[in-house]
């Protein structure tokens, strides 16, 4: 009765993109404030390294609309919302160590009142140096979390007697999730010493155990509850929650319902990033571009605490290889301790960083070779059935297949000879080509996260009411969900009802991210409908004297034998007849499993593939840069929806060219950081979207794996596709430097070009 693998693709919209169009889809702040509602604000850190010598917040208690301040002494329970390890406090009152660390917070009659009061504390601090970048943390050893290695072949040897030898540095930066919804949480009190909260979170289970934790109370007196998210890309998996925390915190002081909402500049001074990344490599190989074997430092920075860094590390040691297979390799990855606010996920979690490095190495040997990049990528690709560095077995790969056909159809050769000729003719304009791979694996690395779960209710007039685990964040997770449960029950999609997502309702699950929450929210909702639909096919071969096996639900109607009832006339008379209409369902990720020690093992369940093609243009005298055209052939299995995978694709390309082109992060030597709003933080804009952008899903059998559909995830692995992008930049870059050897730091802002034209 299992219907897993029963295809029912379907172009149909986003269950809100009308309310999305019209401003009537309901976010956390357009929630009715109950009457006596207060407003808070956050007192925190103006340097990044030194002690407290004195707080002085008498002038801030005495600031009109203020009800009360709360600092440190006035938490019940536990001054951490560390959502792995300890160390990611609420409020400090002596040892900072970042700018922008909470010290304090208020609560007032307006949210304006309550950001005009904190500006009335006086601090005095003694400052001390910090550690701000990779390099000096290195340098002084200043790790957050225990180094990890991993070492496959022998790459030694394998480097020593290579034909071929590279060494280099390379660097990508930080990005700033900027989702259009900023952090944001209501708490309301409510009977019995309990809480109900609303907040922009992709976990609410893990917000409901942490304001518990924090207000000293049982996990089932907070109630969290997330209708929908304006986007996320990992920054509300656990940054979000010291936000829920202080609402909360507030709001049992003064039993008083408490919203939070913080402006852009905060969020991005109080928020963490995308981890930026120093590498470090030996590579050996052959006169053809083939790879021996590869010696690699990789190092991060984490910020202050180590929040989600050895995941998001562990995945980029996971994804070091992209596309390629390496037979020998030996890795060792730094997680270092900076007083920067602590960096957590991003879409991608660490694989971008990885993929990142392996795409320079190879195009550092092409240039050597003085082969075309795209000849090197092609004779490096993974074969079927070879195995990663880590263990995993290349058992569905159609990652040759991907990039030979985008080679062809995107005319790569005919171009390559075209912008030959233009850049000989252009003497300050260059253009540049490239094609990149990509390889992602679907998974939390974290094994026990794998897991989901639903409530499916059927209602006496055949509609029906479920939820599940998963947060949408305008991934089109509801909607696809919606057309899994039409599908099994076959029923029209206007008869289901997706709720908010709630811990009372569907407990202890996990986040929304890794690309994994239709795979694993779906799948329990198949779980909960199979066991309905067992009880009506007992019912309907007690009832209706059927002998048969097989019973189609289909087209509103449900077929046995040479009998057919509608939907809503059985599940009307199943209720008539006492058969429960309801239940829960339960689903666990098969196969996955890790050695934490040495990171071997079967991490992810699946891989996802794709390739880009990008062609870009350059002013050699100014920096700029401009993408003209894309092409995208990529791999989702059997879509469950085309239109919203499309949406993702597009959607994870630009935002990795924002990460690799034009999102900038910086901080000043003293740790405070310098682009904190629009005006100094550049997001990709329409502008910047090429006129030309040809995308394409791989058409094929589909996902080798029990997946719904046989479809594959869609949120993150597009990303890496943006890649292509960033070494077309080079490309054109070698051009204006008429030679090979070409060095550019991500992201490739105008500076960062002038500066590898000029080096």
């Amino acid at each position: 009765m299992n219907r897993l693998d029963k295809i029912f693709s379907l172009e149909m919209p986003h269950e809100s993109a009308e309310k999305h169009v019209s401003g009537l889809a309901k976010y956390t702040d357009d929630i009715i404030e109950p009457y006596g509602t207060l407003h808070a604000a956050i007192g925190w850190s103006r340097i990044s390294k030194g002690r407290i010598i004195k707080i002085d917040l008498r002038e801030v208690i005495k600031s009109e609309g203020v009800h009360g301040v709360i600092t440190k002494k006035d938490i019940p329970g536990i001054n951490d919302v560390g959502p792995v390890f300890k160390g990611d406090y609420i409020f400090v009152d002596k040892k900072i160590d970042y700018f922008g660390q909470p010290i304090f917070a208020v609560a007032a009659k307006t949210t304006e009142l309550a950001r005009k009061a904190v500006l009335k504390a006086k601090i005095i601090y003694k400052k001390e140096k910090p550690i701000v970048n990779i390099k000096d943390a290195l340098k002084k050893k200043s790790y957050i979390l225990k180094s990890r290695n991993l070492i496959n072949g022998n790459p030694d040897r394998a480097i020593k007697y290579s034909t071929h030898k590279l060494t280099g540095e390379i660097q990508s930066g930080g990005q700033d999730h900027f989702y259009l919804e900023g952090q944001i949480a209501l708490t309301i009190p409510t009977e019995d010493n309990c809480f109900k909260v609303y907040t922009s979170t992709q976990h609410p289970s893990e917000t409901q155990q942490i304001v518990a934790k924090v207000l000293n109370q049982n996990f089932n007196t907070i109630d969290v509850n997330v209708r929908r998210i304006g986007g996320g890309f990992g920054g509300k998996e656990t940054q979000s929650f010291i936000f829920a925390a202080i609402s909360s915190l507030l709001s049992k002081k003064f039993n008083k319902p408490v919203k939070l909402r913080i402006d852009r500049d905060e969020d991005m001074i109080l928020t963490g990033k995308r981890h930026d990344f120093y590498f470090k490599y030996e590579v050996g190989f052959t006169s053809k571009g083939k790879i021996n074997g590869i010696d690699l430092v990789m190092a991060s920075r984490c910020g202050y605490s180590a929040d989600l860094s050895q995941a998001v590390n562990d995945r980029a040691v996971y994804n070091v290889d992209n596309a390629y297979n390496i037979p020998n390799i030996k890795i060792i990855s730094h997680r270092c301790k900076t007083n920067t606010v602590s960096n957590t996920a991003f879409r991608g979690f660490g694989a971008p960083q990885g993929s990142f490095c392996i795409e320079n190495i190879v195009d550092n040997i092409a240039n050597f070779l003085n082969i075309d990049a795209h000849k090197i990528r092609k004779i490096n690709l993974y074969k079927k059935n070879n195995t990663t560095h880590y263990g995993m077995k290349i058992a569905d790969n159609t990652a040759n297949e991907i990039y030979n056909k985008l080679l062809s159809t995107s005319n790569y050769l005919k171009r390559r000879k075209e912008i030959e000729k233009y850049n000989d003719s252009n003497k300050f304009l260059k253009k540049g080509l490239a094609i990149t791979p990509a390889k992602f694996g679907i998974s939390f690395t974290t094994t026990h996260l794998n897991q989901g779960g639903a409530l499916v209710h059927i209602y006496t007039d055949g509609t029906i009411h479920l939820n599940h685990g998963g947060v949408e964040m305008g991934q089109g997770l509801m909607t696809k969900i919606s057309q899994i449960t039409a599908n099994c029950f076959g029923i029209n999609v206007d008869k289901i009802r997706i709720s908010a997502t709630n811990t009372e309702k569907v407990a202890n699950t996990s986040a929304s991210a890794a690309s994994a929450s239709t795979d694993i929210n779906g799948a329990a909702v198949l779980n909960a409908i199979e066991k309905i639909k067992k009880n009506l096919f007992i019912f309907i071969r007690k009832n209706f004297n059927f002998n048969g096996n097989t019973i189609i639900f289909e087209n509103n109607y449900v077929y046995f034998g040479k009998k057919r009832i509608t939907f809503k006339k059985l599940v009307s008379l199943a209720y008539l007849n006492r058969v429960s209409l309801s239940s829960s369902g339960f689903y666990k990720t098969p196969k996955i499993y890790v050695d934490k020690k040495t990171l071997r093992g079967r991490p992810f369940l699946y891989f996802c593939y794709g390739a880009a093609v990008s062609e870009v243009i350059i002013d050699t005298l100014t920096g700029e840069n401009k993408l003209l055209k894309v092409d995208i052939l990529h791999d989702v299995g059997n879509s469950i929806n085309p239109s919203i995978d499309y949406g993702q694709i597009e959607g994870g390309f630009v935002q990795g060219l924002g990460w690799l082109t034009s999102e900038e992060i910086s901080w000043a030597n003293n740790g405070n950081l310098l682009v904190h709003s629009p005006s100094t933080y550049k997001i990709p804009v329409m502008n910047d979207i090429p006129i030309n952008f040809n995308t394409k899903i791989h058409k094929y059998k589909g996902n080798t794996e029990s997946a719904i559909n046989k479809s594959k995830a869609v949120g993150e692995p597009p990303l890496l596709l943006a890649l292509s992008t960033f070494f077309a930049i080079k490309n054109a870059i070698s051009y204006a430097k008429n030679k090979n050897k070409v060095k550019l730091i991500a992201p490739a802002t105008p500076e960062n070009i002038l500066n590898s034209i000029n080096s």
